[in-house]
């Protein structure tokens, strides 16, 4: 059985992002593993595994223009399914 079962991704797209300030937001207030966040200023992508993918989603349109969403269920995918 997989821990965390939605491989999420997106990216965000805006002004003085920081990759590190996400990076501690979301390792401190969301449960969840595999996480990378990587980019500059005005993108950043968003990679990580969560059982509440929606919760990612919102904190991420918090800061800008998000874009280019992916959810998949991995568990699903494990399965032979699509995911």
């Amino acid at each position: 059985m997989i821990e965390f079962k939605f491989d999420t991704q997106l990216l965000i797209a805006g002004q003085n992002l920081s990759e590190d300030d996400i990076n501690d937001y979301i390792t401190e207030n969301f449960e969840g593993d595999s996480l990378l966040a990587v980019g500059d200023d005005e993108l950043i992508k968003i990679h990580f595994h969560t059982n509440k993918p929606w919760e990612i989603l919102e904190y991420c349109a918090s800061l800008g223009e998000i874009h280019d969403v992916v959810v998949e269920n991995m568990e699903r995918q494990a399965n032979g399914l699509k995911g």
